[in-house]
This record gives C-alpha cells, structure tokens and sequence, in this order.
C-alpha cells in the first residue's frame, strides 16, 4: 500500500473512493476557478505539453481517466483533430471522460456542449480500478491531476494498461513536490498556507485542499513511479519535470 492510499479527505473511517466522490462532487462548482487561480493559470501549459507529447503517438481513440470537469478531454479533442495540414492525425477522433464525480462530468459536459463538441466527446461513470471497456480498447489513456486519488495505485494502473491496445500510450500528469533548493522550500509555505486557506475560502470545503497538500506530498514521483508504471506492465516509462518540479509529466508505452 502507497502511503497516498491510506489520506482520506473527510475521515478514515469508510473507503476512499467513497469520500473522494463526495469531496469532488462538494467543490464541483468552484473547481475551474480554483484550478488556474492556485496554479496562476499554468496548469493550462503543463496541459497543453502534455497534448504535444501526445500528437506524435497520433491516437483516435482517447479514454481521459479522472476527467473531472473535462479541461484535457476538451484539449485532446481540439488540439488532436485532423487539420488541413495533417489531415490524418486523429482520424474519426473519439474522446471518452470518465470519473466517479457526476458533479463534475455534468459541468465538464457543459463546457463541451459549449464547444459543439458533443460528436467527439461523451462523459462516463467509471470506477478506474475496475473499467468497464474491454481489453486493447483505446490507442491512448491520459490522467490530469486524478491518480492521485485512487484508492489503489497499482490496480488502477494495470486497468489503464489494459485496456490500451498494444503499443497504446499512457500520458499522465500528477502534482508533484519539487525536489531542488529554493522552489522546494517556497512550494512547502505555499501548499501549507496559501493554497488550503485559499480553497476553503472560495470552495467552502474545510477539508479538500488540505487533503490536496498531503497527497501531493505523499505520492510516489519520479524514478519511483516509472518503476511502478514497469511493474504494472508497461513496457517503457518516462518522466519530465515541469515548472521546477511543480508538475511530472509521465508517459508510458504498452
């Protein structure tokens, strides 16, 4: 068991995943705004990165796990098209979201049907320990900022990985700490002062923002999550720290 595994954000009593929903389902409406706002708008870049790291696999069939309110589904489904200068990059694209939150999938499908996005992107209710798509399904599975949250690591991960077809990408974002004098030192006062106190203001939720910090700090990074992403099954795993070490970007091949 992972050391994230066992932070809960209400009580430890009860599951995980349970809690999860419910804390995800409890800031639904303030999500977005405190999203850009606690990051100054540079999850957008780390997003945007990711999309480019993404193109040369050429996918046309994406599953975004822990979509949340849809940012990189939308981004994918956008950024991932054909063009009139690659018209075969995306071909006949298809974008499934899929979260335990409905809060957050019924804004996330707002926003895509305020794109005229609904013929590329469909939202569904998913556990992502247990998914419900066959084997070798998609040519892509991509996680902003959710894996975090799973309440088993390493099941949710070998899920991932089966249901790519083989040689299918897993791109992952995940928070991370930073491991280098003075952004390290900095990024501690922030994530203990500013950002819990801030997300409780404008979120109303005494106990997701702090639970955020926590499992930031205990999640495995870098040459530890590319060996976990190996013992799961991947056949090849890598990382790039962004921003200082803010954010990892992970990708790994089946």
């Amino acid at each position: 068991m992972y050391k994230q595994e066992t932070i809960k954000p209400y009580s430890q009593e009860g599951e995980k995943r349970q809690q999860v929903e419910a804390m995800f389902d409890n800031i639904a409406p303030t999500y977005d705004t405190l999203n850009h706002r606690l990051s100054w708008d540079i999850d957008k870049y780390w997003r945007n990165k990711a999309i480019k790291t993404l193109r040369k696999y050429r996918p046309s069939s994406i599953l975004d796990i822990a979509t949340g309110t849809g940012d990189f589904a939308i981004l994918a489904a956008e950024k991932l098209r054909p063009t009139h200068k690659d018209p075969l990059l995306g071909k006949n694209l298809k974008v499934v979201g899929a979260d335990i939150s409905e809060g957050m999938m019924a804004i996330g499908r707002q926003k895509v049907a305020a794109r005229h996005l609904e013929n590329v992107i469909s939202f569904e209710r998913e556990d992502c320990t247990a998914l419900s798509y066959p084997t070798g399904s998609f040519d892509a599975v991509t996680a902003a900022f959710g894996i975090r949250n799973f309440q088993n690591l390493e099941d949710g991960l070998r899920e991932m990985c089966r249901i790519l077809k083989p040689g299918g990408v897993f791109c992952v974002l995940e928070l991370t700490t930073p491991v280098s004098f003075p952004m390290k030192q900095l990024f501690h006062i922030y994530s203990h002062a500013i950002l819990p106190t801030y997300g409780r203001l404008i979120s109303k939720d005494t106990a997701a923002y702090s639970y955020l910090t926590k499992t930031i700090e205990a999640f495995p990074q870098g040459e530890t999550m590319v060996s976990i992403l190996n013992k799961v099954g991947f056949s090849h795993a890598e990382f790039q720290r962004l921003t200082f070490g803010i954010c990892t970007l992970y990708i790994a091949t089946k």
